[in-house]
């Protein structure tokens, strides 16, 4: 267990320094990789989403908000968005940046709030948000109070490390092991349809016990780690080989993409 860490204090202080791409991902690489860094996520999301062939007008719930960039994806898509995040920051400002959407300010892990009571969603989505909960047994509640707000067919779509080897715990993230959360989403009535690489070069490879291979990653990213204007330039360059790669790989070291339906 990761003791200490309060997850609400921690990003309500990272947003307000960094309201952007940088504070929502990677922060050591700067905003111009993370933004191509966000350029893939992009098109892996789009790609899923266009297979799911949701109906018009499908409910969404988008956990940890953050700056918007999945809120304002599904609203492109003609989406009714509800968006939870547990910052002040992120609701108050997505409320004015978003008028279409509604916002409330909630923990996922916690007791699910009045203005969420009841309601069922089409889909529930969640990218870069699970890790974060370092908490096993606010995990397994979070797990189980997505199951509770999806319709029975509703669509689950999140983003995590998915380990094949044994959890890692760091500060303010928990990256779990495959089986660990395969038995959590089984719990709470979850089918898992497919998981889909989000990254295979830009993101840290997680799912490896190779120093070697980490060592590289990390060599690799020097450049962003150092010059923000480097980081824009890897970024551009590391793009056009990583969107062929997530296109074409059937798992990664690295962040993927898991689609759950609810039985």
């Amino acid at each position: 267990m990761t003791e200490g860490f309060q997850a609400d204090q921690y990003w309500e202080r990272r947003l307000r320094d960094h309201f952007s791409l940088e504070g929502v991902g990677y922060l050591r690489l700067g905003r111009r990789f993370n933004e191509w860094m966000y350029r893939v996520r992009g098109e892996v999301f789009d790609r899923i989403v266009e297979e799911l062939a949701l109906p018009a007008g499908a409910r969404v719930l988008d956990v940890g908000s953050g700056t918007g960039f999945y809120v304002d994806r599904w609203l492109r898509r003609g989406c009714r968005v509800t968006g939870v995040d547990l910052t002040d920051i992120a609701v108050t400002t997505l409320a004015s940046r978003f008028p279409g959407a509604e916002f409330v300010r909630a923990d996922i892990g916690d007791d699910l709030p009045p203005a969420l009571a009841g309601e069922r969603f089409d889909v529930v989505s969640g990218f870069d948000v699970f890790f974060h909960i370092v908490d096993d047994g606010r995990f397994r509640r979070a797990i189980g109070n997505v199951a509770t707000l999806l319709r029975p067919g509703g669509v689950f779509l999140w983003s995590d490390n998915f380990l094949h080897h044994g959890t890692v715990r760091v500060a303010h993230q928990v990256s779990r092991q495959l089986v660990d959360i395969e038995r959590d989403l089984g719990a709470a009535g979850f089918e898992i349809e497919r998981r889909v690489p989000m990254f295979v070069l830009m993101n840290y490879p997680a799912d490896t016990r190779s120093r070697l291979r980490q060592w590289t990653w990390t060599a690799l990213m020097m450049p962003a780690m150092v010059s923000d204007r480097l980081g824009g330039a890897l970024g551009a360059l590391l793009y056009r080989i990583e969107r062929r790669l997530v296109a074409r790989a059937a798992e990664s070291a690295s962040t993927e993409l898991m689609v759950c339906r609810r039985r």
